[in-house]
């Protein structure tokens, strides 16, 4: 009675919509299988999207044209730059977000995507024949029938959730995990794992004495993730607010070390080391006698705050307790106690870059399932595995996979397939080697075109991009060739506190100086201002921060790419099933074990192996007449 699909996802969280949405938006017949369907793209833990890194790929994920930007977008109740006192290669937005509303934004779109049905139910089985998966079993007894499948089950397989010496089964507090897959992929020979991660408190908001509290606004110029115009957000604007812990506050929960599972044994499952508990930063950074802590509003009218910077797994009271050590939250009223909780993770290192699977034909996995944490890390996988199980149900030959120096989304993937995890892994500006091309500015003039030649990214979208391409080419000519006299400038100059100019200069050489921005000649040069009213008004900001950053940082910004040529030259020496690892006797024992486990498609993906060495890499390089 059940239709056959092109691609099944498995999981409503921030992966399996992307995916779903993305499968279902490239013509494949898709169906979206979730255990609750009033959870779509829940926010399990902080209300927010973006930051360090993290804002880049939402970007990134906008611009090939996937949903998580454009959500954020109309759901923020708070936008931050962050880093702007730095280069724009670490600028990264940032947003508080209702998270009700973001979960209704999520059904609205999933809900009006044609090609995609939902079906609210549990996963207990895959349908797998001669390594090739065909479909899913349900818990209520259904079998779905597919091409292929994707699984995002985040943190729901065995999931097991700690508050002092309780223990709960479920995936997410107040919901119920989900068994056999595990069990079943493990009969398969798939390697697994377990991680752990963690929540803090959520507190009443009319228990907390803000009077005592530094306020956190943000920016005043408003700004967004998508690059579509019309996502703005019209819901209220609210403030978080900053405290610390104190000796006092640290003396408590110490109080609670032997009742605590981090400590005990009972937790054995690494968490992640740049979110650490906060028994675990106690104990890490001993030293320290405070830590930073932020209230974040869970929504536009919602009294509910999450504490962020408190998770803990220590037991109710102590969590409590500590809290009414720390400033502002003497007399907090607390909502649920923060928990730890433990789930299964397959070894990613068992994927290609397309994110399917090594061992089960047509079997993709995206998400927490791969090690990794974070809303914006599972999105991301969550669109490049219904791209790619989308091309290859419609029979394609061509994989969609981005390079390192193309996205962070590239980065991220090719970290987890070629080097694996050990801990629940976080994106941060540092792992990307070329983070100067890789920015939050240009995610559209990276990844758009390339979408829209696969027919995800709208035909809007690529008039947007060509309009702000043009627009940009325009500024920076009219810059190149404008002579600006001192007499129109110097005042500037001066107030900004550089020389002033003797005689006249062409505009560029003046942005070119690191004091001046672009926007402050605006209002001196008037054939500047005159010129620029044929920008498009709502995109003007926009527009004009590119068109400064490609003068400014032109050298950075050309040598870096000169380098990712070069390097990038290795990854198109194709060494997938060259050579029988084992029998290479002149490469290391190490790099024999991890070359024939990971089995790498190319040089450039062997040479970011760990344990595989440059001398390895050459004797590989010989040996294929290089």
């Amino acid at each position: 009675m059940m239709p056959f699909y092109d691609v099944i996802v498995v999981g409503g969280g921030h992966a399996g919509c992307e995916a779903a949405a993305a499968a279902a938006n490239l013509g494949s017949k898709t169906l979206l299988i979730t255990m609750d369907m009033t959870k779509y793209g829940q926010m399990s833990c902080n209300p927010a999207m973006g930051g360090i890194a993290k804002g880049q790929i939402v970007r990134e994920i906008d611009a090939l044209g996937g949903y998580s930007g454009i959500i954020a977008d109309k759901t923020t109740i708070q936008f931050r730059m962050l880093n702007q006192s730095k280069g724009p290669a670490m600028w990264s937005p940032r947003s508080q977000n209702d998270r009700f509303r973001f979960t209704e934004e999520w059904r609205n779109i999933l809900e009006n995507t044609e090609n995609l049905d939902l079906w609210q139910d549990a996963v207990v089985s895959l349908i797998i024949e001669d390594k090739k998966v065909k479909g899913v079993r349900t818990k209520i007894g259904i079998e779905f029938n597919s091409s292929t499948v994707i699984l995002t089950n985040g943190t729901f397989l065995n999931g097991l959730m700690h508050i002092g010496a309780a223990k709960m089964q479920g995936g997410r507090i107040g919901e119920s995990a989900a068994y056999n897959i595990t069990e079943q992929l493990f009969e398969h020979d798939f390697k697994t794992g377990r991680l752990k991660t963690g929540t803090p408190v959520r507190i009443d908001g009319r228990t907390i004495d803000f009077s005592k509290l530094q306020e956190q606004k943000g920016d005043e110029e408003y700004s967004k993730f998508s690059y579509l115009p019309g996502t703005e957000s019209r819901l209220k604007q609210r403030s978080c607010w900053i405290t610390h812990t104190s000796k006092e506050v640290h003396s408590e929960l110490e109080k609670g070390f032997d009742f605590s599972p981090m400590f005990d044994g009972t937790i054995q499952a690494a968490g992640p080391r740049y979110c650490p508990s906060i028994e675990s930063k106690l104990v890490t950074f001993a030293e320290k006698e405070k830590h930073q802590l932020f209230l974040e509003p869970e929504g536009e009218n919602t009294i509910e705050y999450y504490l962020n910077g408190y998770s803990s797994s220590l037991p109710w009271d102590v969590q409590l307790k500590g809290l009414h050590k720390i400033v502002g939250l003497e007399n907090a009223k607390i909502f649920r106690p923060g928990y730890a909780i433990e789930y299964d993770y397959f070894e990613p290192t068992q994927l290609y870059h397309t994110l399917e699977t090594k061992l089960v034909e047509n079997l993709y996995f995206a998400g927490q399932i791969n090690g990794t944490t974070g809303y914006e890390e599972a999105g991301a996988q969550g669109i490049m595995a219904g791209i790619n199980a989308h091309l290859k149900s419609s029979g394609s030959d061509e994989p969609f996979v981005l390079r390192r120096n193309e996205a962070y989304i590239g980065v991220l993937i090719d970290d987890l397939v070629t080097k694996g995890v050990d801990e629940p892994y976080r994106m941060f500006t540092s792992r990307a080697e070329f983070r100067i091309l890789l920015r939050q500015d240009n995610a559209d003039f990276r990844l758009t075109e390339k979408s829209y030649k696969i027919g995800l990214a709208s035909r809007e979208r690529m008039d947007l991009l060509n309009e702000k391409y043009d627009s940009i080419q325009q500024i920076v000519e009219f810059t190149r060739t404008f002579s600006v006299k001192p007499r129109f400038v110097n005042d500037l100059l001066l107030q900004k506190g550089t020389s002033e100019l003797k005689q006249g200069v062409k505009l560029i050489d003046i942005i070119l100086r690191p004091q001046i921005s672009i926007f402050d000649l605006i209002e001196v040069i008037t054939p500047f201002k005159n010129f620029l009213e044929n920008i498009p008004s709502e995109r003007k900001t926009e527009i004009l921060q590119g068109a400064e950053i490609a003068i400014k940082y032109e050298g950075y910004i050309n040598r870096e790419q000169n380098l990712a040529e070069k390097l990038s030259k290795f990854d198109d020496i194709v060494i997938e099933n060259k050579f029988n690892y084992t029998e290479l006797k002149s490469i290391s024992t190490e790099a024999r074990q991890k070359l024939t486990n990971i089995k790498p498609k190319t040089i450039g993906q062997a040479k970011r192996i760990q344990g595989v060495s440059p001398s390895d890499i050459n004797v590989l390089l010989v040996m294929m007449g290089r």
